[in-house]
């Protein structure tokens, strides 16, 4: 008995010496792994996600578990695409990340404020106040086609458009007056139109002059598989054929015909093919995961 109370202390503090490095090479990969693929999203939180340090973000998703967490970032969750977008990370590898950040919140929490030293009053002669000066507005602003919400959807003898001048701008409707009601979106004028067609919040006329005329609509998905880790595009005739009629687009954007239509991101960010449209009358092109919608599958 007295030799396994000797052996015991011995074997305990092996396995402790083992362990340790072992813990240090999971953070050490947790903290790759968060730089790598983690911080360019969950730094600025892009997207709604939470913010690395924040604890307050992360109050909801840690209340949920940490295997629940791991799930979500290996199959996507979310704007967030499987694996964080990078498919060479492995199952551990997106663990230890978890583990890692949920770690940051906790040693964020226990860090104690800094002291603030009293510093003795000091007597200070009252001035007279400076006169204001006229700031001059900048030429260059921080993205100066960003209207704050204030500026949105103006009237339409201030939009810029139509002429003050003329009696009939007065009697049209204020676009914030007809736009109230409809479903909300993130972009443009802030109205998400397909699902208002599909609410039946308005009614498009596909003959101006007959309202009896109706649109033949096309209900037919075309899938184009992308290259990486970003979710494949799904292009639905359906939403485009409610509004529009097929000569809008076919043959002189996009030819009817598979394969004969080279499709790029950079060809749409020069206004040709998708960006015909999107971005100037229909969504842009900030608005990844309305054409980016198929996951694809799971290796």
């Amino acid at each position: 008995m007295h030799g396994y109370s000797k052996i015991l202390p011995f074997v305990l503090s092996s396995v402790a010496i083992v362990a340790v490095p072992e813990i240090a090479a999971q953070t050490e990969r947790g903290a790759e792994v968060v730089k790598i693929s983690c911080t360019s999203c969950h730094g600025p939180g892009i997207l709604g996600a939470p913010k690395l340090g924040v604890a307050e973000d992360w109050k909801e998703r840690r209340a949920k578990g940490l295997d629940e967490l791991v799930k979500r970032t290996i199959e996507g969750f979310n704007q967030m695409p499987p694996r964080g977008g990078n498919v060479n990370l492995s199952d551990a590898d997106l663990r230890a990340a978890v583990e890692f950040i949920l770690a940051g919140l906790d040693k964020h929490a226990e860090t104690p404020a800094p002291a603030v030293a009293e510093r003795p009053a000091t007597v200070v002669e009252a001035k007279p106040a400076p006169k204001p000066t006229q700031r001059k507005q900048p030429v260059n602003n921080f993205n100066r086609l960003m209207k704050p919400a204030s500026k949105r959807n103006p009237p339409p003898a201030a939009d810029g458009i139509h002429d003050p001048q003329n009696a009939g701008t007065t009697i049209l409707q204020h676009p914030k007056e007809a736009f109230s009601p409809m479903p909300k979106s993130n972009s443009g004028n802030r109205v998400d139109w397909v699902k208002a067609l599909d609410a039946g919040d308005l009614n498009p006329r596909f003959v101006l002059d007959d309202p009896s005329k109706t649109a033949v609509t096309l209900d037919l998905n075309i899938v184009r598989e992308v290259k990486g880790s970003m979710p494949d595009v799904v292009y639905p005739h359906k939403q485009h054929t409610e509004w529009l009629d097929c000569s809008n687009c076919h043959p002189a954007i996009f030819i009817p015909k598979k394969g004969a239509n080279n499709i790029s991101m950079a060809a749409i960010l020069l206004g040709e093919k998708c960006g015909v449209c999107h971005g100037k009358v229909a969504f842009p092109v900030a608005e990844c995961r309305k054409c980016h919608s198929k996951n694809k599958p799971k290796q």
